[in-house]
């Protein structure tokens, strides 16, 4: 099975995209692994006019909400910085009450007394320009009587929302009273109104009266629906380069079709994956046009268009290598994109420079080819591998259309020519093959680089034709993987199986040998090198195999909200028979490190394989950016 990760081998491994060193004045030294502050002084007091430092401390009266009250108040989480004159500490000390008393309501503790003391004093009573001993940090301490916890008393819904059933939004009688809950019904009542194509509903009144008396609070919610009134004129706001005619028809609204906010929701969606833009907003005006239509803005702001990058991996088994790229993300003005890349391997494996590996891309996407639902794709790619079953020289060229089904369903399809001249163990051998490969996607998760909830699903459909060897076959792939988090804060269970079979060709040697199924490496079953779960002759050769099966299986486990540990359990089989067989099932285990990070998750996998092949690795690590799957 093709896999998009190599095997690092033997005792380390580490993938940089962007690596940043930081010298801060005095000496004090600081280090960032992309763009991220890891350790080390972060210190900006060059920056602030007169820098004064604190300590606090804070208790609370029930301990089973002390973790809670520590991680919303700035105060406690800030320690290590210092603020901006005497004044700059009482501004923060009263900020922090306020935070505090909004994350009691919202755990409906309506009772609550936080009471902030600096350098011993309340802070309603320091003087209005307060002077601080410098000698030592200030200090200051947090308080807090949570009080009792409160329940809903009398709900009532008024006006164009009295048609409705409280008990629909949770809104209901002894029930949660928190500030949170009373205010996600609003937003509920207000969403489903808007979704019958009411553009303008709005809250007209929110009464919450809190009885200290009984411990109950009485919630009174008001809403004016407005007219029904479809999509109108669509206005773009904020592009500099980019064709705002183009905005406006990616974005999909059409004047004169229904109102919702589901649509208005996709629109910005679909402007984000785009990568041309640094922000997206999709709203509605503020009040109907003459012809009793709701107008529709979009702003946006432009991110940089040009962008380049490098990277470095290394590891006793596969030497150094070094990759590179350069993009544009809005190539002729309608959010084109073309991407440059480049990559050496084996660097340090050998000297002879026809032993390293060498890859070279170029990728163009054209979004809106025809209509809002499509776009045109174009690569061409040429690489010569080292790999364990083959050495090959390749030339690939494809183009083709993706379709948005849906939200979540893509569908494409194209031509693809790929010239292979490959040596291996049927001899050395050249191939010219003609295909149209056909992919069906659906992506169901929450989140694309570390998803805790959903499902994804693909299906790919390649038939093909050797030309030179006169030779037709055909192959078909599928994979499923499933993603459940057990409760609020557990581990994500995490599941994949993938299969795949290959019909056609006079013999396995008529078929190109990167177009054989292998598996093994990070991308499928870890603690084997990469590609080296393969049918075998009796000289120990890997052959490539007419179909495959592949199962993994993890718990990712939260240590901190940054650190992950991941046990994992992978399986694979690949046979020479195009109907997949279980004869050899190979498995690795292991377990893995994650680091969370705005883009995905950076994963360090250590695994073994538990049954290891005769001089096959004893173990093996594994690196990269995102899940492994």
């Amino acid at each position: 099975m093709s896999s998009a990760y190599r095997q690092w081998g033997a005792f380390a491994a580490a993938t940089v995209a962007a690596l940043a060193v930081a010298v801060q004045p005095q000496g004090a030294g600081a280090f960032e692994l992309f763009g991220i502050h890891l350790f080390g002084s972060e210190e900006k007091d060059a920056q602030i006019a007169d820098p004064v430092r604190y300590t606090a401390t804070l208790t609370a009266d029930d301990p089973s909400l002390e973790k809670d009250l520590i991680a919303q108040s700035a105060l406690m989480q800030d320690q290590s910085k210092p603020v901006d004159g005497d004044f700059g500490v009482v501004v923060k000390a009263k900020d922090d009450r306020d935070r505090l008393v909004a994350l009691l309501y919202e755990k409906a503790r309506y009772g609550a007394v936080v009471t902030v003391k600096v350098n011993g004093v309340p802070v309603d009573n320091l003087p209005p320009l307060p002077k601080f001993s410098r000698s030592t940090p200030v200090p200051v301490t947090i308080s807090v009587t949570v009080g009792p916890v409160f329940s809903l008393g009398k709900v009532v819904l008024k006006g164009d929302a009295g048609k409705l059933d409280p008990a629909s939004y949770g809104l209901v009688p002894g029930g949660d009273a928190g500030s949170q809950a009373i205010l996600n019904a609003s937003a509920k009542i207000l969403r489903d109104l808007k979704a019958e194509g009411r553009p303008l509903a709005r809250i007209s009144e929110r009464t919450v009266i809190a009885d200290h008396a009984t411990n109950r609070v009485d919630v009174t919610l008001a809403v004016q629906s407005g007219p029904i009134a479809p999509v109108g004129a669509v206005s773009v706001n904020g592009t500099k380069d980019v064709n705002p005619e183009f905005v406006s028809e990616w974005s999909d609204l059409q004047p004169g079709e229904s109102y919702s906010p589901e649509k208005l929701e996709r629109a910005a969606k679909r402007l984000r994956e785009l990568g041309t833009f640094s922000t997206v907003a999709v709203s509605e005006a503020k009040a109907l046009a003459p012809n009793g239509t709701i107008p529709i803005n979009i702003d946006v702001t432009e991110g940089k268009q040009r962008y380049f990058g490098a990277g470095i991996q290394y590891s006793t088994i596969d030497g150094v290598g070094v990759q590179g790229y350069w993009g544009h993300r809005n190539l002729f003005g309608n959010a084109e994109s073309l991407k440059i890349s480049g990559s050496v391997n084996r660097l340090g494996q050998t000297r002879d420079l026809k032993k390293l590996d060498y890859s070279a891309a170029i990728a163009f996407v054209k979004p809106g080819a025809f209509g809002p639902a499509t776009s045109f794709t174009a690569n061409f790619s040429a690489g010569l591998s080292h790999a364990a079953a083959y050495e090959a020289r390749i030339l690939s060229g494809t183009v083709g259309i993706t379709y948005d089904l849906t939200d979540h369903d893509k569908l494409s399809g194209g031509f693809a020519l790929d010239w292979t001249r490959a040596q291996d163990v049927y001899g050395n051998n050249r191939y010219l093959t003609a295909s149209v490969p056909l992919t069906w996607e659906r992506d169901m998760t929450d989140d694309k680089f570390d998803p805790t909830k959903g499902y994804r699903a693909s299906m790919t459909l390649r038939p093909s034709f050797g030309v030179y060897n006169k030779t037709s076959f055909i192959s078909a792939e599928g994979s499923v993987s499933a993603y459940q988090q057990i409760g609020d804060n557990g581990p994500v269970l995490a599941g994949k199986v993938a299969v795949g079979t290959l019909v056609g060709g006079r013999s396995l040697a008529d078929i190109p040998a990167p177009r054989r199924f292998y598996a093994g490496g990070g991308g499928s079953v870890r603690g084997y090198a990469y590609q080296a779960i393969s049918p075998r002759d009796s000289a120990n050769n890997l052959l490539g195999g007419r179909s495959y099966v592949t199962a993994s299986v993890e718990a990712r486990f939260k240590v901190t909200d940054t650190i992950g540990v991941v046990p994992f359990l992978d399986f694979g089989s690949v046979s020479s028979s195009s109907a997949p067989g279980f004869s050899d099932i190979r498995a690795g285990a292991g377990l893995g490190l994650r680091y969370a990070t705005p883009f995905g998750p950076i994963r360090l996998d250590v695994a073994v394989p538990l049954r290891r092949y005769p001089g096959g690795n004893t173990f093996g690590i594994y690196a990269g950016i995102g899940q492994a799957f």
